[in-house]
């Protein structure tokens, strides 16, 4: 996603926070129609549709505005890598829904603001408090708790949602990097652009012909990827990324909701208990960083 814009003053910040509850919300559909979606295709043919109709609605919307600035960019490696990052973490969650119930899925995603301080740490040599270090131990040991090694049988797909969140906080990092570099116009069309042309030369190996009502849900995955992205742009100029962090948190209860309305599936006891647990750790963390902030700068909060 593109970096966000500096939040509007003359607007009140709940406009932006009932804007990215949305946002949120229609990713957590989204996810929903995805896995509905790979019970008749290869979650790769999935991906596809999610990055080709996403970048479909960026090409009629902002095309005729921006034109080639759409494409050009002054760091061409940073953005293709951001692409890949977020081209890899969709494949992994994608084909790990597939198998696997949604509210599970999204336990073990919500470790990705984990992964970013970790992260942080070892690529950028960022210095992280003991307080945040035991957060993030916390954190992780909720997610064992949801994966539960040793006492019972672990899908593999779960391991793929571990590896989804070490994707996309890479990917999250990148963003941070090209919030200086790049437009966010820019930013955000190569979120789909390298995707859709590397599974483009994919899709002959996997593609199976939808039917009309196939590729209206194809289309449906990609649609609501595009609007997602665009109301979650739009909510950044009304506040700050820090305010609407915590409501990310919400996408798990939505999609433990969709997941048992449309799929039958209700999250279990330990999975309940280890998403608690990983939400706890991450709003301790942006609790945190809020406090460093405002010591830091004193005009903030």
């Amino acid at each position: 996603m593109s970096a966000p814009a500096s939040p509007s003053t003359d607007v009140t910040p709940y406009k932006g926070i009932v804007l990215f509850c949305t946002a949120v919300f229609l990713f957590a559909v989204m996810d929903s129609f995805a896995k509905l979606a790979g019970q008749t295709f290869s979650p790769l043919q999935v991906v596809w549709a999610r990055c080709f109709f996403h970048i479909v609605l960026l090409i009629l919307f902002l095309g005729p505005v921006h034109g080639l600035d759409l494409v050009r960019t002054n760091n061409l490696k940073v953005q293709v890598l951001r692409s890949m990052l977020l081209l890899g973490a969709t494949i992994c969650i994608f084909t790990a829904i597939k198998y696997i119930p949604l509210a599970d899925a999204g336990a073990i995603a919500a470790t990705s603001p984990l992964f970013v301080i970790l992260l942080s740490v070892l690529l950028l040599k960022e210095k992280i408090s003991l307080r945040r270090w035991c957060a993030v131990g916390v954190g992780f040991a909720g997610a064992m708790i949801v994966l539960r090694p040793g006492l019972s049988m672990v899908h593999p797909a779960m391991f793929l949602v571990v590896l989804m969140s070490l994707f996309y906080a890479l990917y999250q990092l990148t963003t941070r990097f090209l919030s200086g570099v790049d437009s966010s116009v820019t930013t955000a069309f190569y979120s789909v652009l390298v995707g859709t042309i590397v599974m483009s030369f994919v899709m002959p190996f996997v593609w199976i012909m939808p039917d009309l009502e196939g590729w209206i849900l194809l289309a449906i995955v990609g649609f609501l990827g595009g609007v997602s992205h665009f109301i979650m742009i739009v909510a950044f100029k009304y506040t700050a990324a820090s305010t609407v962090a915590p409501f990310n948190y919400t996408q798990l209860i939505w999609m433990a909701v969709i997941g048992y309305l449309a799929f039958g599936n209700l999250p279990d006891g330990m999975t309940i208990l280890g998403a608690a647990i990983i939400v706890g750790s991450g709003l301790y963390i942006i609790h945190r960083e809020r406090q460093t902030t405002r010591k830091t700068d004193p005009l903030v909060g």
